[in-house]
């Protein structure tokens, strides 16, 4: 089994990016700019934004961190996303999810101008990626896509089981997967809780992208012998052996499902460094267009 190091590809990604943005500032443009909004005090979304924020510092980029009290009105958020919309030397900004219980996250979505929507959520992008035109691809998504291509991973013809539905990550992972590109080509099945027989679906996979959301979910009787399998799970369990006191898992049983694999992704340093690395690429792209 080969280990696909999302860490060092997306390092690979920042040097390209940062060489970029060197040529931008020397021909007397400014640097591209991301702002990220964060509503409360969430942990979890606390850290993301704060390695968003250290990733556009190391490429060169400006960023801007808007905090907002968990109080915050929906009102009032909404009214922030219009004043980022009409900001000119903002080239694309998020709203960090989750939000508060009190706030609809798709009135937020749709509010966001989707020459701005780096995140790749709003309506516009989405419909755009399904009929295959230029846009802000989910960060997630187009991540697994450059590993598959930094790996020169064979898609073309493949089966492919894409476990999880979300709008985020299982939904235009399956369409990116089933187009006439390269990496693409591939005959796509998405699964999710209701799938009957899920176990011997997965077992026919050549390439399994899991993000269901339940740790250690995918067991080693449920995989192929040669498959590809991506994990795009990550959640944090007690670990009273670690210092930090919690350890991270995936949606995968990792020890006990790698000797069946060609490639596989680890929960640390797999997926989640790639997705930060194609936000700073979607980033680069508002700014070209603008």
């Amino acid at each position: 089994m080969q280990l696909l190091d999302g860490k060092s590809c997306s390092e690979q990604i920042r040097q390209e990016i940062a060489q970029q943005v060197t040529k931008i500032k020397a021909a007397g443009q400014r640097a591209p700019h991301l702002a990220a909004v964060l509503v409360g005090t969430d942990g979890a979304s606390e850290n993301y934004v704060a390695f968003k924020v250290k990733d556009c510092a190391e490429v060169g980029f400006e960023s801007t961190l808007v905090r907002m009290d968990e109080s915050t009105t929906e009102q009032q958020l909404l009214d922030k996303i219009a004043e980022l919309n009409a900001d000119a030397s903002i080239d694309g900004f998020i709203v960090q999810l989750p939000l508060p219980a009190h706030i609809d996250e798709n009135k937020v979505i749709l509010a966001i101008d989707p020459d701005k929507d780096v995140d790749g959520f709003c309506p516009e992008n989405v419909g755009k990626l399904s009929l295959g035109l230029p846009t802000f691809i989910s960060a997630t998504p187009n991540g697994i896509m450059e590993l598959f291509r930094r790996y020169s991973i064979e898609t073309e013809g493949k089966n492919c089981v894409v476990l999880g539905r979300s709008n985020i990550v299982g939904t235009p992972m399956a369409v990116l997967m089933s187009r006439n590109t390269n990496p693409g080509n591939a005959t796509v099945t998405i699964a999710h809780s209701r799938t009957k027989n899920l176990a011997e679906l997965c077992r026919s996979a050549d390439i399994l992208i899991v993000a269901i959301g339940k740790t250690e979910f995918v067991t080693a009787d449920m995989v192929k012998q040669g498959a590809v399998v991506i994990d795009v799970g990550q959640t944090r369990v007690p670990d009273s052996s670690k210092k930090s006191g919690f350890r991270n898992v995936g949606d995968v049983d990792f020890d006990n499902v790698k000797d069946k694999c060609s490639y596989m992704t680890y929960v640390t340093g797999g997926v989640g460094p790639m997705t930060r690395a194609s936000l700073l690429q979607n980033t680069l792209k508002a700014h070209q267009r603008r």
